[in-house]
């Protein structure tokens, strides 16, 4: 029996459609109030009502489970729930690392390129580098990195385990939530662009890199789970021309980008929602992440789809839910 938590979300559920296609046998935990998302719809799963958080439900869930997939992770902007998501997502981290230590389940973290650092000026990032906890204020790649520690306390103390880092995941069923936001905002005739990059990679991708690390003999190890480096000039442009529109012209400049957050924030606090952008997020756009995948490539021989692929696969995507 496999174990996938987190399954209501992109990833999860994406990871957990092709362990069910292949014929596995799969237990989903969701909350309460989660929706099945409708690309598990299709497949025989097993669903129980788990909290990360919960240490006796997540124990009663990983009764027969000999492998875990763990995807559940909070992800916020608020600086209102910062503290709530470290703690939320370290805890529940730690507790998923001690049942299955005890239970002898080998374990898939998930984790981000969030929780890893910069390298220096011309050089890619590697799995060697690591997050500056001390200068880090984005709660949610604090989250990640105190996450992954605990993953790395429990493969001291004997945990078989692999840590994945994957950049912005983009794809077709991200609709407009997530990574899709920046496509949305793009069809709706954004006129900006930064001057960062970062790594994209498509969600199917990720899922199958994950997949053949848990059946693989590899342990103790993190890999960065990225396709393809591009600026964000360059790839809103790709995005613009995937709907057929013209590509963002005007460069934001750094002031622009501080009043753009401290709008959002303004916003944010009238409305209760999500801010469409933070502090953190508008200073990490003008900051250049070109990710190394040579290790996850060697390490399972795996070759990722064209980002132009995964692009133009979105596009028509939401063409198709902005005509319904």
């Amino acid at each position: 029996m496999i174990l996938v938590t987190g399954a209501t979300g992109f990833l999860g559920s994406e990871l957990a459609a092709q362990l069910a296609g292949q014929g596995n046998r799969i237990r989903c935990t969701r909350r309460a109030a989660s929706l099945i998302p409708d690309i598990l719809l299709p497949y025989q799963i097993q669903w129980v009502e788990a909290d990360i958080m919960d240490i006796f439900a997540m124990e009663d869930a990983l009764k027969g489970v000999t492998q875990v997939y763990n995807c559940a992770a909070w992800v916020s902007l608020k600086q209102a729930d910062k503290k709530e998501m470290i703690r939320t997502n370290v805890t529940g981290t730690a507790n998923l690392v001690n049942l299955c230590m005890e239970q002898n389940i080998r374990l898939v973290h998930v984790s981000s390129v969030a929780a890893i650092g910069l390298a220096k000026p011309g050089d890619m990032i590697t799995e060697i580098h690591h997050l500056d906890q001390a200068t880090e204020t984005d709660g949610y790649a604090i989250s990640k990195l105190e996450s992954e520690m605990e993953v790395w306390r429990g493969i001291a103390e004997g945990l078989d385990a692999v840590i994945v880092n994957p950049s912005i995941i983009i794809g077709a069923n991200a609709g407009t939530d997530g990574s899709g936001q920046l496509f949305e905002t793009i069809r709706k005739g954004l006129k900006f662009y930064t001057a960062g990059s970062s790594g994209f990679v498509d969600v199917e991708d990720v899922a199958k890199c994950m997949i053949e690390l848990m059946n693989s003999d590899l342990t103790a190890e993190r890999y960065i789970i990225s396709a393809e480096n591009r600026d964000y000039k360059q790839i809103t442009a790709e995005i613009a021309n995937g709907f057929g529109i013209p590509a963002p012209a005007t460069f934001a400049k750094s002031w622009m980008m501080s009043f753009a957050w401290r709008t959002a924030s303004v916003v944010s606090a009238i409305t209760g929602k999500e801010p469409f952008l933070d502090k953190v997020s508008a200073q990490a756009a003008s900051v250049t992440r070109d990710y190394d995948n040579s290790k996850i490539r060697k390490a399972i021989g795996f070759t990722f789809k064209p980002l132009s692929k995964s692009i133009t696969e979105v596009c028509e995507r939401l063409k198709v839910l902005a005509s319904n």
